[in-house]
């Protein structure tokens, strides 16, 4: 096998379904090893049994990002299997809901607060501060953010908690983008919009429907059309590209 990866090694979080699996196997198609670390630990070891059935280099750990200790460990397991891992796609997000809608401000407890920070913004500093010494070293490495349209514009859609963490990531995308360059290491951002995955099926289907009625493309986007953006930003293609966030959103939110 082939391809733009061919034997490098990519770490995914989140990797477990949806986008994340699509970015997974984006990698492992075009001749990547892949290192997958998600919080379903049943859902992952199947999916890594079948990738590994299909001849691919995937090892999957699981793990709560949201802790320092767990992302060390995962880290540490998946390099001393893979290699070495110049590509690093902070994937993982979390946006609770109660009773199908988002909690206003005033009605949101601290503690869901609290853990949507530490899992969509404090894991990717610590994943960051874990995966980023080789790649200084070897003067060689792509960091690819996932941030939201909902990280730029109001939206309703979700709580404050995601658009403040989604945020959060186009300003850490861009601080290290500058910190990073020096050493040829790239560091970048996605920004989706409404995607059609599992986490859908729990959404009453009039507000998909509202959310295609104002997209330009007048409909949800696919995980592969987020993972193949992703593809592109980790790969030689975009040598020359850092401290961008790219929408992947079919022109939702455009202003």
């Amino acid at each position: 096998m082939s391809g733009r990866f061919q034997d490098q090694v990519a770490i995914v979080t989140g990797a477990v379904g949806g986008i994340g699996s699509a970015i997974v196997e984006g990698f492992l198609a075009e001749g990547g090893r892949v290192g997958l670390i998600d919080f379903n630990a049943q859902g992952g070891q199947a999916y890594e049994k079948t990738l590994r059935e299909h001849g691919h280099d995937a090892v999957f750990v699981p793990a709560d990002v949201a802790h320092f200790d767990q992302c060390q460990a995962a880290y540490d397991r998946i390099t001393s299997e893979l290699g070495a891992a110049t590509i690093l796609v902070n994937n993982v997000g979390i946006s609770p809901k109660t009773e199908g809608r988002a909690l206003k401000v005033w009605e949101m407890p601290p503690g869901e607060w609290n853990n949507v920070v530490a899992v969509n913004l404090n894991s990717v500093f610590y994943m960051t501060h874990l995966a980023t010494p080789h790649m200084v070293k070897q003067r060689q490495g792509r960091v690819i953010n996932m941030s939201s349209v909902a990280g730029k514009a109001y939206c309703d859609i979700v709580a404050a908690h995601y658009a403040a963490t989604k945020a959060g990531l186009i300003g850490l995308t861009r601080h290290w983008a500058a910190e990073l360059g020096e050493f040829d290491v790239t560091v970048n951002g996605l920004a989706p919009g409404r995607i059609s995955t599992p986490l859908l099926k729990s959404v009453p289907q009039e507000i998909n429907d509202a959310v295609t009625r104002v997209t330009a493309l007048r409909r949800l986007g696919t995980p592969e059309e987020v993972a193949d953006a992703c593809l592109f930003f980790a790969s030689d293609q975009a040598r020359f590209v850092t401290g961008q966030v790219l929408d992947v959103a079919g022109g939702w939110l455009m202003t």
